[in-house]
């Protein structure tokens, strides 16, 4: 028996899969993800921070493997590689001989560098962003969480230029720990991210490295997505097994759900909502905010794609559950939607942590508009899944300026398996929305380059092939019905837009 184990460590859980050679699971087993939300300090008032626990991240992720190992009967032989997967953009930094984090991860969702960024901002400054790393000068990237740990926790910086600390996104962190410490190593995927990397020479850049004050010391390798990474510890699993392959989440998802052809495109709602679109051998810059960023590199070759990142969709059903106790579960959101033949005008702008794509207001917070007296809580449910289609369309007519019109769309993540919300997301988009039979592409991507990199496969071409789909949906809504709902949606963005205007045409 010939297998492929991913590990699929995301913002608010871990996870590890396994799958056999034609791309089907054969055991999972995920453990949830704490968040902690530390108050705001002087200076960053109404930036919302949150961290992790590295730590536990580790300790999770290593159970799962375990767990799923045992309960798939397969033995360490059987498993060709490990594929790892991961939130991105979230920092790490650590200690390289104790390998202890000096501080909690500071996610990617973290707001607390937006004064900093406020204050660095300079047409200049943006337009070397854009030019060099394809992002923009914004706390989601990693560059201004590394700069605050260095100048935050006592000693840092003076440790990081000695070379006694080591930074990495959560992949590198993991890889770190797998392999004891005897590789400190990323993929091209991650790197792009922390507003560090060269798209264009695919290395870290000097002048972006001055700019954000780091010392090249702190940084670790960069290698291929399907690459090799080093052995597990024996003594994690009895022995030592390859580590294969790293992708970013979006990046493996797009892997899963095989857009190998420029022109595809494809949407995960996990925690939050990114659309990328695959350009082939062109790292096309954006003129309306969207990301350019690294899809995968293979034999020292970049495939680019353009990325719109929505910081909450899923998010919003947990805080409906967890914070306004609306719901017991996410599973509960679609019997409410369709109880109700509308939200009443009811629009729920989900800015707990600013908004993304195309806007990127870092201080932009969530509100609910058009509340009346019969306002339910079907209404507010329904809204908050009407926000996830509403900033899909966003991103859509976006990337239909920058690039070109999306004629389909596949579709994966926790949410899409809510029938309700997949079929108002192609009334609202006006395209097919296309769900595969395996909504669990991430981590299909990183098990599919896993094997390839093993041998398993012999070339994308060949997992194209097993990309299988399971329901095809079709726009049934009237268009100006449609078009109508699109615009009392981005009336209601603006209302609490804090910075200047964004154009999206469509």
């Amino acid at each position: 028996m010939t297998v492929l184990l991913a590990l699929d460590q995301g913002t608010t859980s871990s996870r590890a899969i396994i799958f056999d050679t034609a791309g089907r699971p054969v055991a999972q087993t995920s453990r949830e993800l704490p968040q902690i939300y530390p108050p705001a300090e002087d200076g960053d008032a109404g930036a919302a921070r949150v961290e992790h626990d590295a730590m536990r991240i580790w300790n999770d992720t290593l159970a799962c493997a375990r767990q799923t190992l045992a309960d798939a009967h397969a033995s360490t032989a059987d498993v060709a590689g490990i594929g790892i997967t991961n939130q991105r953009e979230t920092t790490v930094i650590w200690d390289r001989a104790t390998g202890v984090p000096i501080a909690n991860a500071i996610v990617w969702q973290d707001r607390r560098t937006a004064a900093w960024c406020r204050k660095t901002h300079t047409p200049e400054v943006e337009q070397l962003l854009q030019q060099r790393t394809g992002l923009l000068l914004d706390p989601y990237f990693s560059a201004t969480k590394i700069a605050w740990l260095l100048d935050h926790v006592s000693g840092a910086r003076r440790r990081a230029e000695r070379g006694e600390l080591a930074f990495g996104t959560i992949d590198c962190w993991l890889v770190w720990q797998l392999t004891g410490g005897r590789v400190h190593a990323t993929d091209a995927t991650n790197a792009c991210r922390t507003a560090l990397f060269n798209l264009h020479t695919q290395q870290w850049d000097d002048d972006l490295l001055a700019l954000f004050d780091i010392p090249r010391a702190l940084l670790p390798e960069v290698r291929d997505s399907a690459a090799d990474f080093g052995v597990t510890r024996r003594e994690l699993f009895g022995a030592e097994i390859p580590i294969r392959a790293v992708l970013g989440d979006q990046q493996a998802a797009t892997v899963g759900q095989a857009c190998f052809t420029p022109g595809m495109i494809k949407s995960t709602y996990g925690t939050g909502c990114f659309v990328v679109l695959n350009t082939g051998d062109e790292a096309v810059l954006s003129k309306h905010r969207l990301l350019t960023t690294v899809a995968w590199r293979l034999a020292g070759r970049p495939t680019y794609a353009l990325e719109g990142s929505i910081f909450v969709a899923g998010a919003a059903v947990q805080w409906l559950r967890d914070a306004l106790h609306l719901i017991h579960h996410a599973g509960a959101t679609e019997v409410l939607a369709r109880s109700v033949p509308d939200t009443q005008g009811v629009y729920l702008v989900p800015a707990f942590t600013g908004l993304g794509a195309p806007y990127w207001d870092p201080l932009a917070r969530g509100a609910i508009l058009g509340l009346t007296r019969d306002t339910g809580v079907a209404h507010i449910v329904r809204a908050a899944l009407e926000s996830v289609c509403y900033q899909t369309r966003d991103l859509l007519d976006t990337m239909a300026a920058d690039a070109r019109p999306a004629t389909e769309l596949r579709v994966d993540g926790g949410m899409v398996v809510n029938d309700w919300l997949v079929q108002h997301l192609a009334d609202i988009l006006r395209i097919p929305v296309e769900r595969p039979q395996i909504v669990e592409t991430t981590a299909l991507g990183a098990a599919y380059f896993a094997g390839l990199q093993a041998g398993v496969f012999s070339g994308l071409d060949e997992i194209a092939k097993l990309w299988a789909l399971q329901q095809r949906f079709t726009p049934q809504m009237p268009e100006t019905r449609a078009t109508t709902l699109v615009h009392g949606w981005r009336d209601a963005v603006q209302r609490v837009r804090t910075t200047g205007d964004a154009t999206i045409r469509g």
